[in-house]
């Protein structure tokens, strides 16, 4: 490719995140909201820093968490570091939201009517890499002996468009068709006695508007749970680390209990 044609410069950091590609442990963490870095050539996609940095660019907390847990179990982690503004890397290539013109009330500029070849710009070199690095990771511990089970890790606003009162679940845990890990996990968090556990809540899986679980965890038939944290929960260092601390108590038992 024409490197004029190029949607990402040598001074733009590269999409992909991987840390621990070794670890031991039978998880895999995925996390396709971690970042909100814009290219360049974006020039910011059109709109305000305040914007890029809400939960509408971002998923608010769940690096820090992800890295803590990482590290806790051992566990390797693949993060994106592109904004879901720039691609959403969670949505099939050509939905509605995968490059969105409109996010909880604000307007991205440089989203409007994109060109198809501008998306195609976005989709191959920030979407398909992410994806290609989650695949290459799964092909990698399938062949070591061990097929990881993936935790899909995702934060969400306590407040929203489409549900004015306060969201009232501290976690949420969502699945689709294969509810083996979500099962014991939702009794285990919801044993720890402090907990309101969202099932399926604030979000659901399905196969039009998701892609890590359909495409990464069930057509490989891995067990597999997506997980969303409050983002008020883990906006601190302090939060994010006792989020981990738990999860890291926790995923173990789950596993143990769904048989794998």
């Amino acid at each position: 490719m024409d490197i004029s044609q190029q949607l990402l410069r040598a001074q733009d950091p590269r999409p992909v995140g991987e840390e621990r590609l070794q670890g031991r442990s039978p998880f895999l963490l995925i996390a396709d909201h971690a970042g909100n870095a814009v290219p360049e050539k974006l020039d910011g996609l059109g709109i305000s820093n305040d914007d890029i940095n809400r939960h509408i660019g971002i998923d608010i907390g769940i690096h820090g968490v992800s890295q803590r847990l990482s590290a806790a179990l051992d566990a390797p982690y693949i993060f994106q570091r592109y904004s879901r503004l720039v691609i959403d890397c969670n949505r099939p290539p050509g939905h509605p939201t995968s490059i969105a013109p409109l996010s909880d009330g604000s307007r991205v500029p440089a989203n409007d009517g994109i060109p198809a070849e501008q998306a195609h710009l976005r989709e191959q070199e920030i979407f398909w890499p992410y994806q290609r690095a989650i695949a290459g990771q799964i092909a990698r511990m399938r062949l070591a002996g061990n097929a990881p089970t993936v935790i899909a890790m995702h934060s969400f606003t306590p407040r929203h468009g489409d549900y004015p009162a306060p969201r009232p679940w501290h976690i949420g845990v969502l699945f689709n068709r294969d509810d083996r890990l979500a099962r014991t996990l939702i009794a285990l968090l919801e044993a720890e006695g402090d907990l309101t556990v969202g099932v399926n809540e604030p979000y659901a899986v399905d196969d039009t508007g998701d892609y890590a679980v359909p495409v990464h965890c069930e057509k490989g038939g891995l067990l597999h749970v997506e997980l969303e944290i409050r983002q008020d929960l883990i906006a601190t260092e302090k939060g994010q680390a006792a989020w981990a601390e738990r999860l890291a108590r926790l995923l173990p038992l789950s596993l143990a209990k769904a048989g794998g």
